[in-house]
């Protein structure tokens, strides 16, 4: 069992004969009353400066445990949108891919018809000079025939007559 200052107040010593002096010893006990409740009184102070210490300690830790949460919460969090936006940007690849390839195949096919087009306009512009040169040696050849050269003759012969005898060769002929 431990000493208060008021066991330590109330200490009755035996007197013997020659024993110590009275006043010497109540002076000892009144300072060793007065250490022993500052000594109490710095050890309430320090438990309760241990109480508060461990509580903000606890607080703290609580913070700090939080803090760790918070943390991994945030860190799945990021990595949550990291691999959607990968999802994501694998699916825009692939749109774009597939677009690509649509756009090349669409112009794949028209540079085909145009070929073809050309082809068709080639065909049909041989075709037309074929045909254009053909008239042009039939009427080469009509300009060639001794007929024109008969008939500008003929006009000649008739430039040269005078019109009345133009109407005596009809008048004769009807008959």
């Amino acid at each position: 069992m431990s000493l208060t200052p008021v066991d330590i107040h109330n200490k009755q010593f035996t007197k013997a004969f020659r024993g110590y002096d009275e006043d010497e010893v109540n002076e000892f006990l009144d300072q060793v009353i007065k250490d022993f409740e500052n000594a109490i009184r710095e050890k309430n102070e320090l438990s309760e400066k241990v109480n508060d210490l461990e509580e903000r300690l606890n607080h703290f830790s609580n913070i700090e445990e939080t803090l760790n949460k918070s943390i991994y919460v945030a860190q799945e969090s990021a990595e949550d949108v990291k691999r959607s936006a990968q999802k994501e940007s694998q699916l825009i690849i692939r749109e774009s891919e597939k677009n690509a390839d649509r756009i090349v195949n669409d112009a794949l096919a028209k540079s085909r018809k145009i070929a073809m087009e050309i082809e068709e306009l080639k065909k049909q512009a041989s075709v037309y000079r074929m045909r254009f040169k053909m008239l042009i040696e039939s009427q080469m050849e009509m300009l060639n025939d001794e007929q024109w050269d008969n008939l500008a003759d003929s006009l000649e012969e008739m430039e040269e007559t005078p019109p009345s005898a133009y109407h005596e060769s009809e008048q004769t002929s009807e008959t």
